[in-house]
């Protein structure tokens, strides 16, 4: 008897199905989720100030930049040739300074991001959590309804973040 695919293929479907009935499935044990407010502690971080004070002088200075190219675009058609090229001028200034205080803060930035990766986890593997989620995230992209306060974290990781 000489069979061909279409009378085999019910045939394995069957077996296929059969053999994934008779095959062990492994359970896991559940991870403990716990819960941490990201933004307070980047704000416990003592980086943070000197961040804040790099956004607030770059805020300043770039502002009053901005706010000179704000005064040229509000002429439209009739800014004079002079207007329009001191525009150009006071952009490419706004970028080399905003690249500029990028500069400046980014190590600072890496610093605490990396010191606050690592207080976290600490306070997980300290705690028995597997997971570890940014409460204020989870809450506002509706990902997490409810959390039990047990599953806070935050106090632990400052702990952990502060020498």
């Amino acid at each position: 008897m000489k069979m061909n695919a279409k009378a085999l293929a019910p045939l394995a479907l069957v077996a296929a199905f059969g053999l994934g009935a008779v095959t062990p499935h492994a359970q896991t044990a559940p991870q403990k989720i716990g819960f941490v407010d990201v933004q307070k502690l980047l704000s416990a971080h003592p980086n943070d100030k000197d961040i804040k004070a790099i956004q607030d002088k770059a805020n300043t200075e770039l502002g009053a930049l901005d706010q000179q190219i704000k005064a040229i675009d509000a002429k439209g058609a009739s800014a004079t040739a002079a207007e329009k090229q001191n525009r150009d001028a006071l952009v490419k200034t706004i970028q080399a300074k905003a690249k500029a205080y990028d500069d400046q803060m980014k190590p600072k930035v890496d610093a605490v991001e990396k010191a606050v990766d690592a207080a976290v986890s600490s306070a997980a593997k300290a705690n028995g959590y597997g997971i570890v989620m940014d409460r204020n995230v989870a809450a506002s992209s509706g990902l997490v309804v409810y959390a039990d306060n047990s599953t806070e974290l935050t106090d632990a990781a400052l702990k952990a973040l502060k020498p």
